[in-house]
């Protein structure tokens, strides 16, 4: 097999994030729940942007959060999704770039914009977010460049790009093209409300031996286990993938391989001020430590370093030298 020319892939939405602070009682006038994700169309994104306080922005989404993640620790990594012709998807491909992130997939004129995440943050540190995903759902098979994939040691599949149609089959064809070349390919639940639009398509890919590292929240495995209890939902879902990485906020995180089992404490933190790319940055870290032949432990502990990281100030960008904090766990 060739050495990867990459070392991770990432393969998600391609959405400029829009980031504010909010209070409790704006979220509520607005009809909000906080802590949630829902997707809104086009006038939604309007309405809530014209209310918002000043924000910043930052080039976003799951899958490009992990890969700027990844190029911070000093990996190789590359990233595709649908941007369109227009101002946000010109500042999307720089910023991401910019990150050292490898992003060739061409901008599309497909009559919708590109993407926009608008993200309110209250004074405890989470978020709620408001998605009009534009463009980002036109990522189509023939935009897929087969021979970067190829080129991956690990192909990286965010789960919100699952639900439209059109990207569906384009992540179908990657994950065929990754098994293919004998890559790994690793998969993120991303969300309660991913699972539960799309138990059924996830459990096809997770029991049909399609995903070799599954990344899930303590809510996400509970809801694909079917049952009420961690350990019960772990013992259903890991035997049927390679390796299986559960996140469990401020109680750590666990991998299981096979027999073998790595649990890890929270890192500790001054303050949190927002949980934004929390997961995101987690996956970032344990693919790094996964692509450098790191133990489970040390690939949860680098996880664990990144989310700490990003927890501790706005937005999903790294603020401080991830491979400073990561020490000896970096190459």
């Amino acid at each position: 097999m060739p050495k990867p020319r990459l070392d991770v892939l990432c393969i998600g939405n391609a959405i400029v994030d829009v980031i504010a602070n909010a209070s409790d009682e704006f979220l509520a006038a607005q009809g909000l729940t906080k802590d949630s994700m829902r997707l809104v169309d086009a006038n939604e994104a309007k309405r809530l942007y014209d209310h918002m306080q000043p924000a910043r922005e930052v080039s976003g989404g799951c899958a490009g959060n992990t890969a700027a993640g990844i190029a911070a620790l000093g990996a190789r990594v590359g990233f595709v999704g649908q941007v369109a012709p227009d101002q946000l998807g010109e500042f999307y491909r720089h910023d991401l770039r910019s990150a050292g992130v490898e992003f060739t997939t061409p901008a599309v004129d497909i009559g919708v914009p590109t993407a926009r995440s608008m993200i309110l943050v209250t004074p405890d540190g989470h978020r709620t977010m408001n998605t009009f995903l534009g463009a980002a759902q036109q990522l189509a098979v023939e935009m897929l460049d087969e021979e970067q994939i190829r080129a991956a040691g690990i192909l990286y599949l965010e789960g919100y790009l699952w639900d439209p149609e059109i990207p569906r089959y384009a992540m179908v064809r990657a994950i065929e093209v990754a098994r293919e070349a004998g890559r790994k390919v690793a998969f993120s639940l991303s969300d309660l409300f991913c699972v539960d639009r799309h138990r059924d398509g996830f459990t096809a890919l997770i029991d049909g031996g399609r995903v070799d590292i599954l990344f899930a929240n303590e809510a996400e495995i509970l809801a694909m286990g079917g049952v009420p209890h961690l350990e019960t939902a772990i013992a259903a879902i890991a035997p049927n993938v390679e390796t299986l990485v559960v996140t469990r906020g401020a109680a750590g995180a666990l991998a299981i391989r096979g027999s073998e089992r790595a649990d890890i404490a929270a890192e500790r933190v001054r303050e949190v001020v927002d949980t934004t790319g929390a997961g995101d940055l987690f996956a970032a870290g344990f693919l790094y430590g996964e692509a450098s032949g790191k133990s489970l432990e040390q690939s949860l502990k680098l996880g664990a370093i990144c989310a700490a990281e990003i927890i501790q100030h706005y937005g999903a960008r790294p603020e401080e030298d991830l491979r400073a904090l990561a020490g000896e766990l970096v190459d």
